[in-house]
């Protein structure tokens, strides 16, 4: 692996120009076809599996025509103090604003607040049902306007309006959260090289592979119904591995020219080692990314894929690219320990001619020594540190967010309160009760059955009179909780009716089914929760077998697993502190408290585990190059980190930075990503590769490099360390030698 990624260093560096211009080409050929694709909306959201999602089809069988899909709007109206809706001036209003809204060419029907008794009991609000024939996201931008010019016009004439459902989704923007970060990253690569041009390599190639990579996406959305979610998770996993990958091998490079070897050489074994930490670091992230099709929802998997892809495309740009620029920046690279002029005054160029910049140990050396000198008390503070901070996972609450979540300024938000106020709290998360009376000998009597058992139900406020199909063998009945839809007694009464179903069925032939967007959401937590040990399983499982070929070793990969879980946990628990119980909820913005998104467990081991194990590949193989080399256990660490810490360290800074900006973000569910995926970097890295990693390695010593024989035999030898690169050099130093003496 070592002597290829080696060679087309060397060959990238050479061809700088042919390189160059076919990512140039490709960059081109990408942005073009994105530019002329068709724009796409929302992906399909589908439950495989589910008895929500079985509902939701039967009801498109069942009921053609009715656009089970499609979106939806809640026109809520509030009269003034000490009025009525039903006052003449205000029901005029109302009317009115139902016929505006009747006329939109999207809309499939409008239901009066009169005819439909959705007015409130003491009067004061009364809301008006509207349905789209195409989804919430896909709404044109007309029948938006139009919608909220309805209500300014109902607002103009003194009624409070506010208006929720999803058709007035949009998909959050984060263009601000991406620039913040970016700017972060230079600042840490300025700070880290010293260099204006050094620290714009890494930022100019994972632009470059990011624009690739979101553009193919763009192109292919409508084609493959990918959503406006997944270029967005491409692009924050693309620049967070783009910029990881490029710093690593320009940061190698650096040391190599150091050593003395001229920059074609350099760039070479920096590809060639370096190199190779970053091919098996990607394919961890490669394996994380792809591996949630375990999860069976078509839109999760096809998340991972693309971004899987802009991953690999990060890895080829690192082992092309950045030589070729290399060539193209010559001497404006300086080697490790040397500065520009801008950065570096009064610094000696000794480091330019091979001589080491400065006696004094770096802060990495300073650490990893303190580290192997008191590795059990650095071990026990990590390790009990980090388990008091995922205590609160015991506690966590899964869901999706609804417009209760939002931020009080939205007019969801407010509507939300309203319907709340004036209907209860349950009545913003209705259950659709779907019975397939088909197979039944007398389905209105099954109908009725269903009714009255779920009347007698706990957590019960109203059910509504069953509407049937044409044919008249399937009905619908829709339940208003007592409760608010993402609580745990809305959770128990969909069991609840799903288990009186069973014994209906068995009377009566009759199917009963619940589904709704909050049924919907309690099925997908549910799934997901199901699907996260064996996601974990197959992950885990894989880079570990993964890492077992890189470190050629059974307990480094396994501490790297190990070591990786608790910082995910502690990282979860810190998510239910803030966004479950509301620790400082104040700081992080968070107005509204409950179960964390039901994503965020599965997401964050995804993600979390790529970056991690970018950070442990680099780290260790650094050791374990030492550690072939000839130096001892404790010394191998400490060089490791003499060489890494530094670009570990700027890494994580960069990634935290990225992921920190999204806490600013109105969306809750962008909110808790944001501050899941920073904490979870900032342990990990932290705590766990900088504190933990060399703690365990200073106490397992030789035992660490262990492999059984059997097994060194059987393992291809990926030679990530460079140690044929250093065999074939001293063979070269000795052929020399050799002519010298002739």
């Amino acid at each position: 692996m070592a002597t290829f990624l080696y060679k087309l260093g060397r060959l990238a560096f050479r061809r700088r120009h042919f390189v160059a211009l076919i990512w140039i080409a490709l960059l081109a050929l990408a942005g073009v076809g994105a530019a002329s694709a068709p724009s796409a909306g929302s992906s399909s959201f589908s439950i495989p599996g589910t008895e929500a999602q079985k509902a939701f089809d039967l009801l498109d069988q069942r009921f053609p025509g009715g656009s089970a899909d499609g979106g939806t709007a809640r026109v809520v109206f509030e009269a003034p103090e000490g009025e009525k809706m039903t006052d003449a001036a205000n029901k005029a209003t109302v009317e009115k604003t139902v016929k505006e809204l009747s006329d939109g060419s999207e809309v499939v029907s409008v239901a009066d607040p009169f005819k439909a008794h959705a007015v409130s009991k003491d009067g004061t609000i009364a809301y008006a049902s509207v349905r789209y024939e195409v989804p919430g996201m896909e709404l044109k931008d007309a029948s938006r306007d139009a919608l909220e010019d309805a209500g300014q016009q109902a607002r103009d004439a003194g009624l409070t309006v506010e208006i929720g459902g999803d058709a007035l989704q949009t998909t959050p923007e984060a263009a601000s959260s991406e620039i913040i970060g970016l700017a972060v990253a230079a600042v840490v690569l300025v700070i880290t090289f010293g260099s204006l041009i050094a620290a714009g390599l890494p930022l100019l190639t994972a632009l470059i592979g990011v624009g690739i990579g979101v553009s193919v996406i763009t192109a292919l959305a409508n084609a493959l119904d990918l959503g406006s979610t997944t270029s967005t998770l491409a692009m924050m996993i693309g620049l967070a591995v783009g910029i990881d990958y490029a710093l690593f091998i320009v940061s190698r490079y650096r040391a190599e020219l150091a050593e003395g070897r001229d920059r074609e050489e350099a760039a070479g074994r920096a590809t060639g080692t370096a190199g190779s930490a970053v091919v098996f670091a990607g394919l961890t992230v490669v394996i994380a990314l792809v591996g949630l099709a375990v999860v069976n929802v078509p839109m999760l998997t096809k998340m991972g894929v693309a971004a899987a892809g802009t991953v690999v495309i990060a890895v080829l740009i690192a082992l092309t690219m950045v030589p070729a620029l290399l060539g193209y920046a010559g001497r404006k690279v300086k080697p490790a320990g040397a500065k520009g002029k801008r950065f570096g005054r009064g610094r000696k160029k000794a480091a330019e001619e091979g001589k080491p910049a400065t006696a004094k140990p770096n802060m990495g050396t300073r650490w990893a020594s303190f580290v192997v000198r008191r590795p059990v008390a650095v071990l026990l503070l990590g390790v009990l540190g980090l388990g008091a901070a995922a205590l609160p996972a015991t506690s966590l609450e899964l869901g999706l967010p609804d417009d209760g979540s939002q931020p009080t300024s939205t007019t969801q938000r407010r509507a939300y309160d309203m319907l709340s106020e004036g209907f209860g709290p349950g009545f913003n998360g209705p259950l659709v009760v779907v019975v397939d009376a088909k197979a039944s000998d007398a389905p209105k009597a099954a109908v009725t059955k269903v009714s009255d058992e779920i009347k007698d139900l706990k957590d019960v406020v109203t059910v509504t009179p069953a509407t049937y199909n044409k044919s008249g063998d399937t009905a619908t009945i829709t339940v208003i909780p007592d409760s608010k839809p993402s609580s745990v007694s809305t959770e128990d009464l969909v069991h609840s009716i799903r288990a009186a179903g069973t014994g209906i069925t068995a009377d009566t032939d009759a199917k009963v089914l619940v589904t709704g967007t909050t049924a919907m959401n309690i099925d997908f937590s549910q799934k997901l929760n199901d699907a996260l040990v064996p996601y974990l399983i197959l992950v885990v499982g894989l880079a570990f077998l993964l890492l077992i070929l890189v470190f050629r070793s059974i307990l480094v990969p396994l501490k790297a697993a190990l070591g990786f879980l608790l910082s995910v946990l502690a990282a979860l628990g810190a998510v239910v502190a803030v966004f479950q119980w509301g620790w400082l909820a104040d700081l992080f913005g968070v107005q509204e408290t409950g179960p964390v998104m039901s994503m965020m467990p599965i997401f964050m081991v995804g993600v979390v585990f790529g970056l991690a194990m970018d950070y442990e590949v680099f780290l260790v193989t650094r050791m374990r190059e030492a550690y072939v080399h000839g130096e001892r256990p404790t010394q191998a660490v400490v060089t490791g980190f003499r060489h890494s810490a530094r670009v570990v360290t700027a890494a994580a800074i960069i990634m935290i930075a990225v992921f920190s900006g999204f806490i600013g973000a109105g969306e809750s569910m962008v909110k808790m990503i944001g501050f899941g995926l920073a904490i979870a970097v900032l342990f990990d890295a932290f705590v766990v590769r900088m504190a933990i990693v060399p703690a365990v390695l200073a106490l397992l010593g030789k035992k660490a490099w262990w492999l059984p024989k059997w097994l060194d035999r059987v393992l291809p030898n990926v030679d990530v360390e460079g140690e044929a690169l250093r065999k074939e050099t001293e063979a070269d130093k000795d052929g020399e030698r050799e002519l010298v003496r002739v």
